[in-house]
């Protein structure tokens, strides 16, 4: 199966974490929305997620092992990533070039401090 997918992440204390070529980037405590796409294997690419051993990889990965809670919603045989990651940019706060790094995007990654 094919398509785009979104995780919740939620971060219970305030976290500097060294990101591959991003650097440092300080994580509020909070929740974070992640917009990404598993066009080989969605399943494979979201179930990556919730491993805590992994190679870094992705950005996404050195917020994924940090997380206390990961939550994940599918979106089977659409490719709707950029979309979402823009309407997403115009209603939370984003992670600046997290997650974006072959597209366009201001971003994947938006941070929510609390959800209502």
């Amino acid at each position: 199966m094919k398509g785009t997918y979104i995780l919740i992440l939620k971060m219970d204390r305030e976290k500097i974490l060294k990101v591959g070529r991003l650097g440092e980037i300080k994580f509020k405590r909070g929740f974070y929305v992640y917009v990404g796409s598993g066009m080989n294997s969605l399943i494979r690419r979201v179930a990556r997620h919730f491993r805590r051993f992994k190679r870094m990889r992705w950005h996404i990965d050195y917020l994924s092992v940090e997380a206390s809670e990961i939550v994940a919603f599918l979106i089977p045989n659409k490719k709707v990533e950029c979309e979402l990651a823009r309407d997403f940019a115009r209603r939370f706060e984003p992670i600046e070039g997290f997650g974006c790094s072959d597209c366009n995007c201001l971003s994947h990654l938006f941070y929510i401090r609390d959800f209502v």
